[in-house]
């Protein structure tokens, strides 16, 4: 694994926010909007959530294995890479990425006790096989850098190791959006940090000038991060299971 973020592949792959937000033309036919786009990757990042709380890995995993998602949505259609077999086939390959190897039986299995909807129920089989799509749509490349990273120290340095709790929330809720394909993660990470003074009344500001980071930025990740808590509150059941329906519509 590179060690260095900025001679990665992952920062090599960052892309602009016009370049995530393309629905697959594939996709347009079925009559799936941005918006249906963004929902079925938000309900496709809570499934691998839940899948990992029972399968038992580390919050790493379920990152990783959420970038992989929604990376190969960046390159392939979800009309033919079913997000209900591809979330759980990026748990199974985050999980050997990340040396913590769940077995592909063990997610079938649960998979099968979480779900009654047929169209959820993949076999062993059907993981393997996708597992070789995803590689090939993530040009095989495995490498991901979290804001977890050096968070400890950054929280230490900021004199906010009191908002540990809240701010490793806040970066776990970053990747029900787009953020990791965009954004630096050391960024994403004092973003958090700012949205945690914030809401904690901690003036921050000489801390931040210390760290010659582009201010700008953080605060423009900080504001999309806000922004999606708001947008998060107008979800409901009926949308997301209204843009998962036309997955399987027939045109």
């Amino acid at each position: 694994m590179a060690t260095d973020f900025w001679t990665s592949t992952h920062y090599k792959q960052l892309l602009d926010q016009e370049e995530v937000d393309v629905v697959h033309s594939l996709d347009k036919e079925r009559g799936i909007t941005l918006e249906d786009f963004k929902l079925i990757k938000l309900h496709m990042t809570n499934y691998i959530v839940q899948l990992a709380q029972n399968v038992k890995v580390r919050q790493r995993v379920v990152a990783t294995a959420v970038t992989y998602m929604r990376r190969a949505y960046t390159r392939r259609s979800m009309v033919e890479y079913d997000p209900r077999l591809v979330a759980p086939t990026c748990l199974y390959l985050a999980s050997k990425a990340e040396e913590s190897t769940v077995q592909a039986r063990l997610l079938v299995f649960y998979i099968k006790k979480l779900y009654s909807d047929q169209k959820y129920r993949y076999e062993i089989k059907e993981i393997l096989e996708m597992e070789m799509k995803i590689l090939e749509a993530l040009n095989y490349y495995l490498v991901v850098f979290h804001p977890y990273r050096a968070l400890s120290q950054l929280l230490q340095d900021a004199g906010m190791s009191d908002a540990t709790q809240m701010i490793w929330g806040l970066i776990n809720d970053t990747y029900k959006m787009d953020l990791i394909l965009i954004y630096p993660p050391h960024l994403i990470a004092l973003a958090c940090i700012y949205v945690a003074s914030m809401l904690k009344d901690k003036d921050n500001t000489s801390w931040f000038e210390q760290l010659r980071v582009d201010m700008n930025m953080v605060e423009k990740i900080a504001t999309e991060i806000l922004d999606f808590y708001d947008y998060h509150k107008t979800i409901s059941e009926e949308k997301v299971n209204a843009a998962m329906q036309k997955l399987t519509m027939r045109m």
